[in-house]
């Protein structure tokens, strides 16, 4: 990386902010002071592709355990004024186990908890495979759907300047 040039940091690491309060503005302190480069997160890449969107009441389905869903539920609803209004999580111990969970358990948990308040499902987790889902998700269930990855490709492309679209990435994207 001595040689790129760098234009943004992006950490994939949801989980990893939900912890202390300052976290996000921390790491993205320490990441832009080493590398020069804007830095974010992507709890944080969450939050603001939900302001974008102009939702405020959500769902939150998580492959975290109960611990780590707590503290989602407080980050998201303390720094980005956002109600969880249902929650689920598969409680993964570990990457590997989130790695290997299938998007049909996002999709089935989304089915046992949608009701009319929910405005967007936001589905946490950069080892979870769902991005692929996102589209069918948003068709079968009216809502937008925000997954950790197509947050960050959203937010790396916003703060690059970019304004390709992708529908078929989802509604933010769109």
């Amino acid at each position: 990386m001595g040689t790129a040039r760098v234009e943004a940091v992006f950490l994939l690491q949801t989980s990893a902010s939900l912890f202390r309060d300052g976290y996000c503005a921390d790491v993205s302190a320490r990441i832009t002071e080493a590398s020069g480069a804007p830095g974010f997160t992507s709890a944080m890449a969450i939050g603001e592709a939900l302001q974008a969107l102009g939702v405020k009441r959500i769902a939150l389905v998580s492959p975290y355990s109960e611990t780590v869903n707590a503290s989602a539920r407080r980050y998201y609803e303390g720094r980005y004024g956002l109600s969880v209004v249902a929650l689920e999580g598969f409680a993964a111990t570990d990457s590997y186990a989130i790695g290997k969970l299938g998007p049909e358990n996002a999709r089935d948990a989304f089915a046992r908890i949608n009701r009319p308040e929910i405005e967007a499902f936001v589905v946490p987790g950069g080892n979870f495979p769902t991005i692929a889902s996102i589209p069918s998700w948003e068709a079968e269930f009216g809502k937008p759907v925000v997954t950790t990855n197509q947050a960050a490709f959203w937010a790396v492309t916003r703060r690059l300047g970019g304004s390709e679209r992708f529908a078929d990435l989802g509604r933010l994207l769109a």
